[in-house]
């Protein structure tokens, strides 16, 4: 069984949702026979290379709120991710073009090594003061996922490779109706959308191996509690305490 996972890095739902996913997984009998795919959705797509900004400040300015209101707003989602014993900045993190990550996720998906990517990815994005907007910080995750640096440095120096792989997974994404990320689909016969606890995504493996048919939960940003998801402009649910 094969579950694909449109996400991106800049997506604080897609780090807390990968984390629960996970956990769901786990629980799951025949987990072993999962073959988990991630796929690229820019949140942030018209964004220039190069061109980033504080999240405080670019969550004000999306949601219209004040600087402290965003600054709780940011708390509400770290004290998700820590429940699920994630590591979470909410101050000095920068928001930008996430392209060139994917691009370099597909590299390491040729290599057998795209979710260690990822996990390092997040983990540097949302824990540690490393910022993924910058090519060598990428080049050293590439490396501590088992990548060459080499091939790494070159990849991101060449703006053609992996391109038109991650333009596909938009395509796709777009094609299966997925306006927000985290989107999980399995077997591309059923679709799980937003950030759902573990034990939502034990059910939809189950079904889903069982050949039933479910329905697609949390399509609805006030659906399930705390199944936030990430838009294509960039802002983020909050979802209802």
């Amino acid at each position: 069984m094969r579950v694909e996972i449109w996400s991106d890095i800049a997506c604080p739902w897609c780090y807390i949702g990968k984390a629960r996913f996970e956990k769901g997984l786990a629980a799951f009998a025949h987990r072993g026979e999962v073959e988990v795919v991630h796929r690229s959705f820019e949140l942030d797509p018209g964004r220039a290379k190069g061109d980033t900004a504080p999240v405080i400040d670019m969550l004000a300015r999306k949601y219209g709120r004040t600087i402290e209101e965003a600054r709780a707003m940011e708390e509400h989602v770290a004290s998700n991710a820590r429940a699920e014993g994630l590591g979470y900045r909410t101050e000095g993190r920068d928001h930008g073009n996430t392209f060139d990550i994917h691009r370099l996720l597909h590299l390491a998906r040729s290599h057998g090594r795209q979710d260690e990517l990822l996990s390092l990815a997040y983990r540097a994005n949302f824990a540690e003061e490393r910022s993924v907007f910058d090519p060598e910080v990428l080049v050293e995750l590439a490396v501590e996922a088992g990548l060459d640096a080499e091939e790494a440095r070159a990849l991101l120096t060449d703006p053609d490779a992996y391109a038109d792989a991650v333009r596909a997974d938009e395509r796709e994404a777009a094609e299966l109706g997925a306006n927000a990320v985290p989107f999980f689909v399995i077997d591309r016969r059923y679709g799980v959308s937003g950030g759902q606890p573990a034990e939502v995504f034990t059910q939809a493996l189950e079904q889903a191996w069982r050949g039933r048919a479910i329905v697609p939960v949390g399509a609805d940003a006030d659906g399930g509690a705390d199944a936030g998801a990430c838009g294509p402009d960039g802002t983020c649910d909050v979802p209802k305490v």
